[in-house]
């Protein structure tokens, strides 16, 4: 995401310049409506009819589609975010029941948040911890949600040539369907220093077009189309992921779990595991959206400017 300016304005008033306020205000222009983008006025309108679930995260945890409230609030409070205010979370997270819409079945989707982090290893080899954004927690006890949007930041430390060491943070994005087993997948973005130009092509490594938003406000979007088998992912409106990588598996349909429950800042079994790698999110999360079907580029671009601008 491209880091977001909040502007402060400072207004002198005197008498004078409250008639000329009062003589401007009259002006017609000032009601003329903000031009479209992409053919959308705000956010809310990108792939309306297809969205099942939507949290502002504007000073309360509720999911504005259903009117579910969270059923548990760990480590959590709220600041300025990316559009409005945000959940800032200092090892915490939040849970939610089950929400009917998201516990069908979909033959596509894609999910969309806002997220701040930064690498939170300490050591070169080190025992940093994963930053959850969003799962859709599995019964059982299993850490991998039907959806999981999250990033490695305990990892991907290279100290270059130079003896600079890099903060680089992989992205994950991945599905676990009821049907057909584990099926997870990931694509690299560095979020923090520019690791050395000619690693970008590296074999083996997932880099296809980073962006540099460590310790800032970036949006990420995760698509997949059951039709293609192919999932994507983007930041800041544009795809980030590598073409070589995003052809996966078999199953056209995600069986979701019944009584499958959102989670934002942790993985379902957060509070049970003795995995230093799990642990509950520090970091801020902002504007998750769900839709039950694959949004194309240019929506998901305007997606990014709407939000980005506040609308």
């Amino acid at each position: 995401m491209k880091t977001m300016k909040l502007t402060g304005y400072a207004f002198a008033v005197t008498l004078g310049l409250g008639l000329v306020a009062s003589s401007c205000s009259s002006d017609s222009s000032s009601s003329e409506p903000l031009p479209a983008i992409g053919g959308f006025n705000s956010a809310d309108e990108v792939g309306a009819s297809d969205l099942v679930a939507y949290w502002p995260l504007n000073g309360s945890g509720n999911e504005s589609k259903s009117n579910t409230p969270p059923s548990n609030t760990i480590g959590t409070n709220w600041v300025a975010g990316a559009k409005g205010q945000a959940a800032n979370f200092t090892n915490g997270y939040i849970t939610y029941p089950a929400i009917t819409a998201l516990t069908q079945s979909m033959n596509a989707f894609t999910i969309s948040a806002w997220v701040k982090v930064k690498n939170n290893q300490t050591a070169i080899p080190g025992s940093g911890s994963v930053s959850t954004f969003f799962s859709m927690a599995r019964p059982g006890g299993d850490w991998q949600g039907n959806i999981m949007l999250y990033a490695e930041t305990g990892q991907l430390r290279p100290v270059d040539d130079a003896g600079v060491v890099n903060d680089s943070i992989k992205v994950k994005a991945g599905w676990n369907t009821a049907a057909e087993g584990t099926q997870i997948y990931e694509n690299w973005l560095h979020l923090e220093t520019w690791m050395v130009a000619d690693n970008l092509v590296t074999p083996g490594k997932h880099v296809a077009g980073p962006n540099v938003i460590g310790g800032t406000w970036a949006q990420l979007v995760f698509t997949w189309d059951g039709a293609t088998n192919k999932f994507i992912i983007y930041s800041n409106g544009s795809k980030i992921s590598n073409p070589a990588f995003e052809v996966r598996g078999t199953n056209t349909s995600l069986t979701m779990d019944a009584t499958s429950t959102p989670m934002i800042g942790a993985f379902g079994n957060v509070a049970t595991t003795a995995d230093t790698w799990n642990k509950p999110l520090t970091g801020g999360v902002d504007e998750i959206r769900i839709w039950k079907k694959a949004l194309i580029p240019a929506d998901i671009n305007s997606l990014y400017e709407l939000e980005k601008a506040g609308r």
